[in-house]
């Protein structure tokens, strides 16, 4: 059972990386759709397990990589703004789960735990800070739809199994964003072309690692 879902897992990567057409529930730009969480992204903290930000909870609607993939719903990016608060909600998103990790039995997961927290929270820091200097007139809400499950309740194997299937998903959802930024032109400042550019390029590296890990401890 466990080989059939890892198998799945990769396979959809690759099919989705291969194609740059990964079906995500992510909707337009400051499109407040009916359920699908709003979010003020400029005027929350970062969301650890337990902090402030999307808070403990949220992820307990995430669909997980399979729904994901089903969403019929693709990745768009129509302007810097949009992107901005986007990745915010989706780095918090991330954040979140990231922290469950410090229960992992396994020091690789606590330590990819460890760094995407502090990756990802000095990006939303920086991002925000983007937005209240470039955008301060501009809406920071954006409807998000949680894409990882809740891992509060899980432990062992099961933390580590759900973690790897999900944030996958999630990952290449913010390589696309960060691609449809820079390939289609819609920075209009060159430190958020930059920063797409890192983002896409760091955790295509962590997919990587992520894939392997699967692979490794449960096909």
């Amino acid at each position: 059972m466990r080989r059939s879902v890892v198998v799945a897992v990769c396979a959809s990567v690759v099919a989705v990386v291969a194609t740059a057409g990964l079906a995500v529930a992510l909707t337009n730009d400051d499109d407040n759709r009916p359920g699908m969480m709003s979010s003020n992204v400029q005027g929350r903290g970062t969301g650890g397990p337990g902090g402030p930000g999307l808070g403990r909870g949220t992820m307990m609607q995430g669909p997980g990589l399979g729904a994901m993939m089903g969403a019929g719903m693709h990745v768009v990016v129509r302007s810097e703004h949009g992107f901005l608060v986007r990745m915010i909600a989706h780095h918090e998103e991330a954040i979140e789960a990231a922290g469950e990790l410090s229960r992992s039995d396994r020091p690789e997961m606590r330590e990819l735990g460890r760094s995407i927290v502090a990756d990802q929270t000095a990006q939303v820091e920086q991002m925000r800070a983007w937005l209240q200097e470039w955008y301060p007139d501009r809406s920071g809400h954006t409807a998000y739809r949680p894409m990882m499950r809740d891992l509060s309740g899980l432990s062992g194997d099961r933390l580590d199994l759900v973690f790897l299937e999900d944030m996958i998903g999630h990952h290449m959802a913010a390589v696309m964003m960060s691609q449809q930024l820079v390939v289609r032109g819609l920075a209009e400042h060159d430190e958020v072309a930059d920063l797409a550019r890192s983002i896409s390029a760091s955790q295509r590296a962590e997919i990587l690692t992520m894939r392997r890990w699967l692979w490794q401890w449960f096909a």
